[in-house]
């Protein structure tokens, strides 16, 4: 069962859990367009050799642009054992239209 927020539950998690880490897996050319402020950094095809890195104990919402490849990230961290992945549905499009209208679109 994959496990999904919406972009408002988000903000609502990150403001009311301050351990709680967004994992930004889009490309570095994305990144440059817009992004959420201290968000942690991965691109979805260095996933395999670097979630490790990743906190297993906090809650832990994936984000891509749309969130299909964070969803595909959520599945496969869920496979290595993660039971706190979430992924952001909408991806940081839905969070530019329910939480940061100012926030530049592509």
């Amino acid at each position: 069962m994959n496990k999904e927020i919406s972009a408002a539950d988000a903000a609502i998690l990150r403001t009311n859990n301050k351990e709680a880490v967004f994992l930004d897996v889009r490309e570095d050319a994305e990144l440059a367009i817009c992004r959420i402020d201290g968000a942690f950094h991965i691109p979805m095809s260095e996933i395999p050799v670097r979630y490790g890195a990743l906190p297993k104990d906090v809650p832990l919402v994936v984000l891509c642009h749309h969130g299909m490849r964070s969803l595909s990230v959520v599945q496969y961290l869920e496979a290595k054992g993660y039971k706190n992945a979430i992924n952001l549905s909408g991806g940081i499009h839905a969070w530019a239209i329910e939480v940061d209208p100012g926030m530049q679109r592509y």
